[in-house]
């Protein structure tokens, strides 16, 4: 294990160094374009205007003593966001790209003052972004990955069998629906299935925003609100299973076919071995790297949530805040979201490493 100790250190330190340099170049970006100074600029204007608002809720001030309030306050949070330094000088973009690199690899993102980004919560602004994160992560995660873990489950079932079969029609079914499915938006059968079963049939809500006061207020009555979560969630995750499963079994079925021509395979089967235990022992053993880098790959994807989709279903989650972030303008949020999503996939990536030492000795000494 000492050998398996320092490949996993190495490769360890290669995705750490490599999410190190992402950050720069991200921030790089960001500083060189003026978009983060014009996010710190409007940040400072809206935290000092609800500074004054609040003084002057107070009691009887002078217009005097406001207006060196807002001169002082301004100075002082110019400073605070490194904007200039303690003698007023003005920072230059390379010098804060350094301070934003910090504050990202110690995920210090500060507030956003954009309405719409708050509104995906929703928050009143300005708002903590991480708080904004840590709200509409879970919902991304209640649809997508728990779709993603389902589509998972039901491709590791039939996958092996159909490929096992290969040639039969349900081989043939599996192939024709992958072809169809998948040249059909995820968007556009999201639509579909709204219309349907939403406004014709009226068996699922129409508008999904209506989860957010039902995680809001769960433990008050959990059993009713979990059936009620349960009838938000449903037609989501249906729609992506749907769409997703084709794909899935596909990829499988091809991924398996040039394990099962294999000459050991065929031995097995002229020995009459029982077929589950050819799946299992001689087909799905050998092929358990790549499967397992699809599987952990495509729920570290999920994380991200999904643009489109989740603004056609009105769902308030990962994707639906990215797009207020473009819409918004709102760098700093989308830095944080890009870190984070960069983030998770490297430690997918690092995750797969273990296991696949775990799965094959061999690695060790690559």
């Amino acid at each position: 294990m000492p050998g398996a100790a320092s490949v996993i250190a190495r490769r360890g330190l290669i995705l750490l160094v490599t999410f190190v340099l992402i950050v720069i170049v991200v921030s790089a970006i960001v500083e060189g374009t003026g978009y983060s100074k014009d996010i710190y600029e409007a940040m400072i204007r809206e935290i000092v205007r609800g500074e004054v608002m609040a003084l002057r809720r107070g009691g009887n001030i002078t217009e005097e003593f406001i207006r060196q309030y807002v001169e002082n306050r301004t100075l002082q949070l110019r400073i605070e966001f490194g904007l200039i330094d303690e003698h007023g000088n003005e920072i230059p973009p390379y010098r804060r790209m350094w301070n934003l690199v910090y504050r990202t690899l110690t995920f210090n993102f500060t507030s956003t003052d954009k309405v719409g980004v708050a509104n995906v919560v929703p928050m009143p602004a300005p708002a903590p972004i991480m708080d904004i994160i840590a709200a509409v992560l879970p919902r991304t995660i209640l649809i997508v990955t728990v779709g993603e873990v389902i589509v998972i489950i039901l491709a590791l079932l039939i996958g092996p069998r159909i490929a096992y079969r290969h040639g039969s029609l349900a081989d043939r079914f599996v192939v024709a629906y992958a072809a169809i499915i998948t040249a059909v938006p995820l968007w556009w059968l999201a639509m579909i299935f709204i219309q349907v079963f939403s406004y014709n049939l009226n068996w699922f809500p129409r508008d999904l925003r209506g989860v957010v006061s039902v995680l809001n207020n769960f433990w008050n009555d959990p059993l009713n609100n979990f059936i009620q979560l349960i009838w938000y969630i449903s037609l989501p995750i249906i729609v992506f299973v749907i769409w997703s499963i084709g794909s899935w079994l596909y990829g499988l079925r091809a991924m398996l076919l040039r394990v099962i021509r294999e000459d050991y395979v065929m031995a097995a089967k002229a020995r009459g071995i029982p077929e589950k235990l050819i799946t299992r022992r001689y087909i799905l053993r050998v092929s358990l790297a790549p499967v397992i880098t699809s599987v952990i790959l495509a729920l570290a994807g999920s994380i991200g949530g999904m643009i489109i989709t989740e603004s056609v279903f009105n769902w308030p989650g990962m994707g639906t805040l990215y797009y207020a972030a473009i819409t918004e303008g709102d760098s700093q949020t989308l830095l944080a979201l890009t870190v984070i999503y960069v983030g998770v996939y490297l430690a997918a990536r690092f995750i797969l490493e273990i296991l696949y030492i775990i799965i094959d000795p061999r690695v060790r000494v690559r």
